[in-house]
């Protein structure tokens, strides 16, 4: 690994009481990365193949599961589909392959971002960071009377209270997916460049491939059934970015 040497980032988010599942069958990769966050207030637990990653997120409910894709026992890629199932966590992959057809798979099953080995423990707890500033909306918390739903033809999107309804049915959406239409539908006329929405979404300190972004707009047009040859909702402006189709 490169650049493991030095501190830990100074902390920009008191994480007490926040989870980390480290998932790593590397286990002095797992340690280094385990110290760094423990050492940065998180609370850290750790699993060494696919299983022990889906009990202990079964177990500890982590806020974030740093998760690599070459695992033994169950992949991270089916590690991944199935945590999903049960949990909203942030999901980073970690992949020691080079080829971006793994970072796509990494991310079609529903991770957040993804990381190529070798790299920093500081950017990763940099990426993690980012991730937790993203507003969560509580158990207990109500949905906002004055912020009515935003609506684009058959789609409605209730911000406060994160819940996404396409012709009536409920949409089920990661964190990521939503907060990105969160923020193309904040301002519909708006074209947002692939920087922009990380800036939104991410982190304006988020460094990496802003592909990322295609590939999200992507899943989350999946879901939505929007053709992206003829999209209703998530527009692509050719040579700009992305906006929100117009309302109807």
């Amino acid at each position: 690994m490169s650049q493991a040497a030095g501190k830990p980032i100074p902390s920009t988010l008191p994480p007490s009481g926040l989870r980390v599942l480290v998932v790593d069958d590397e286990r002095a990769l797992a340690d280094l990365v385990g110290s760094y966050l423990t050492r940065d207030g998180f609370e850290v637990s750790m699993a060494h193949d696919g299983q022990q990653a889906i009990d202990q997120a079964r177990q500890v409910d982590p806020d974030v599961m740093v998760l690599d894709l070459g695992l033994p026992v169950i992949d991270g890629v089916e590690v991944c589909r199935v945590v999903r199932t049960f949990s909203d966590c942030y999901i980073v992959m970690l992949t020691a392959r080079t080829e971006e057809i793994d970072k796509l798979i990494g991310l079609s099953v529903g991770a957040d971002d993804y990381l190529t080995k070798p790299f920093s423990p500081r950017e990763l707890v940099a990426r993690i960071h980012a991730m937790l500033r993203r507003p969560r909306l509580s158990a207990n918390r109500q949905p906002s009377q004055e912020a009515p739903p935003r609506v684009f033809g058959a789609l409605s999107i209730d911000v406060a209270g994160r819940e996404v309804h396409l012709d009536g049915e409920a949409v089920a959406l990661t964190r990521t997916e939503f907060d990105m239409l969160e923020a193309l539908s904040a301002r519909p006329k708006l074209v947002f460049s692939r920087r922009q929405l990380i800036d939104a979404v991410w982190d304006q300190a988020w460094v990496g491939d802003e592909h990322l972004v295609d590939v999200h707009v992507g899943h989350l047009r999946g879901k939505l059934g929007d053709d992206p040859n003829s999209p209703r909702f998530v527009r692509t402006v050719r040579g700009v970015g992305y906006r929100m189709g117009e309302g109807t």
